[in-house]
């Protein structure tokens, strides 16, 4: 059984949050920064399926999500819901997201619709997810030529003193 719906983004803002238990408002924002710490920290490239923390139930209950792009989506189920369901269902979830956006009907041709979800797919997979964004930004610094780094950055109104840094 479905407990909770929870929709979060990067930074932890709700989105969309359906809880199918009672729980207090307190308890329900407990549930919702335990929820975010738990999936915001582990990495794109691990399973989308873990424990459900000790607010929502304990080990009886898992949290099924998926990240794409800014928002998170997570399902939190009892022992009794199948795994890879939940993940189809998140699928489903995902593209209504481009149906509909601030309550305006963006599109209504499948054919679009399917054609924006594998565009978005393809490029998830080419940029390496964003979790391979910092390595790629840590690489791009390593190439710079630059004959030394530099210790104070001017953009108009604005000076920013650079501390000293070690050599990569």
């Amino acid at each position: 059984m479905i407990k909770a719906i929870l929709i979060f983004n990067n930074h932890g803002k709700p989105r969309l949050i359906r809880f199918y238990q009672y729980f207090t408002e307190d308890m329900q924002q407990q549930i919702i920064r335990e929820t975010f710490h738990l999936v915001s920290k582990r990495d794109d490239n691990v399973c989308n399926f873990l424990e459900g923390g000790s607010l929502i139930g304990g080990s009886d209950y898992k949290l099924i999500y998926r990240h794409y792009a800014t928002l998170y989506f997570v399902f939190c189920v009892d022992s009794s819901e199948s795994e890879l369901g939940i993940l189809d269902l998140i699928q489903v979830h995902y593209i209504l997201q481009e149906v509909v956006m601030g309550g305006m009907v963006l599109e209504t041709n499948m054919n679009e619709i399917v054609a924006q979800v594998e565009v978005q797919n393809r490029m998830e997979k080419s940029e390496g997810g964003l979790s391979a964004a910092p390595a790629r930004a840590v690489s791009a610094v390593k190439n710079m030529n630059l004959p030394e780094i530099p210790r104070n950055i001017n953009i108009g109104d604005i000076n920013i003193k650079v501390p000293s840094l070690s050599p990569f």
